[in-house]
């Protein structure tokens, strides 16, 4: 085996984590992190920002700030409850209000200007869409998130969805396989188990994701559930057997990103040392850690070890981090002129798409 040097394994650490932070401003504490870490990218939230246009500002420092390592902008903007950006940009309907249209091509145009606006913020990635099948009423963390109950519905939202913020600028992430949508825990603050057999994962779970893939979906995020029929003490997070099925049945060949490693599915059962381990040989390419410095670091520190001491293999690290560097080299764009952002941001247009999808949608039949 080559020994690739030190500094090319810390170098390969760092790309595989995208990260969140405290505050809205590039602060000592954030200078150093990245400093340290020199991470793929960084995930923002509502705490981050006091406007769309303070978001634009901070996104402009940060990428002027760091241009030899490109930082690589993420975000959740699904739409209705799950969207960190808020007025004057346009409030779009959420997924289940685009599902009960069931139309593809009114789910691209969605995509196509939530793109358009979030690249006029100078995001690179929408963490969205969700491409889980809400088939239990009593799940409290998807629900309307879900384009819909039926994974025809979904599949064929979902994949329109990703055409359109491609087509819109920016890059889409497909959440939560193997399969959230049947759950009655939520992953933030438990671990949830499913019981279901492969004939079903395969039935109503995975159509979603194989048809977004079939679009050109390039980054899927795992899921923290426990999916027994795949592995029954595992998450699939930290599963190669569940993680498994992405790569060898669906053909997936783009980015597999952890969902956030602070969630307690994950943090109340395990140390970052096999959270780093497990996840990178079960498939993870990269993890998201969204608040917490600490967290951060020792996820770090844990891949270095890990790598040095043997209980991760080299290649898999350098592996995950040639496929995060292509994905981040596709995506990443320079901060674009301050005049896009009052052009594009909350424009009549998208305001009026948003509106008149919402009042179709409370206009349709009950499905």
């Amino acid at each position: 085996m080559k020994t690739v040097p030190r500094e090319d394994i810390r170098r390969a650490a760092g790309r595989a984590l995208i990260i969140g932070f405290e505050g809205q401003a590039l602060s000592a504490e954030l200078k150093e992190l990245l400093r340290e870490v020199q991470p793929a990218g960084l995930i923002f939230f509502d705490r981050n920002f006091e406007s769309p246009l303070h978001l634009a500002e901070l996104t402009r420092e940060l990428k002027l700030y760091r241009t030899n390592e490109p930082l690589l902008l993420c975000v959740d903007q699904e739409g209705g409850r799950v969207a960190r950006i808020k007025e004057p940009a346009t409030r779009w309907p959420s997924m289940r209000q685009l599902g009960r249209l069931n139309d593809p091509s009114l789910a691209r145009q969605v995509g196509v200007a939530l793109g358009r606006e979030l690249r006029a913020v100078n995001v690179d990635i929408d963490l969205a869409p969700v491409l889980d099948v809400d088939t239990n009423a009593k799940n409290p963390v998807i629900g309307n998130r879900s384009f819909s109950s039926d994974p025809k519905v979904v599949a064929a939202l979902g994949a329109a969805l990703v055409q359109g913020l491609v087509e819109g600028g920016v890059g889409a992430c497909g959440k939560h396989f193997p399969g959230h949508g049947d759950t009655d825990l939520d992953s933030h603050l438990a671990l949830p188990h499913v019981g279901h057999d492969p004939e079903r994962l395969r039935d109503i779970e995975w159509p979603p994701f194989a048809a977004a893939i079939h679009a050109g979906l390039d980054a899927i995020m795992t899921a923290h559930v426990v999916v027994e029929c795949l592995d029954a003490s595992s998450p699939a997070t930290l599963s190669p057997s569940a993680l498994r099925p992405l790569r060898a049945e669906l053909g997936f060949a783009g980015v597999i990103i952890s969902d956030d490693v602070e969630m307690k599915a994950l943090a109340d059962h395990f140390s970052p040392d096999q959270i780093a381990a497990r996840a990178l040989s079960a498939g993870v390419d990269v993890f998201l850690s969204c608040r917490r410095p600490e967290v951060v670091l020792g996820l770090y520190r844990a891949i270095v070890q890990g790598v040095e001491q043997q209980a991760i293999a080299q290649e898999r690290l350098l592996d995950a981090a040639g496929r995060v560097e292509r994905w981040r080299a596709h995506y990443y764009r320079d901060p674009g002129a301050r005049s896009r952002f009052h052009e594009v941001v909350g424009c009549p247009d998208h305001q009026m798409l948003a509106a008149q999808i919402a009042a179709a949608a409370e206009a349709a039949p009950s499905p």
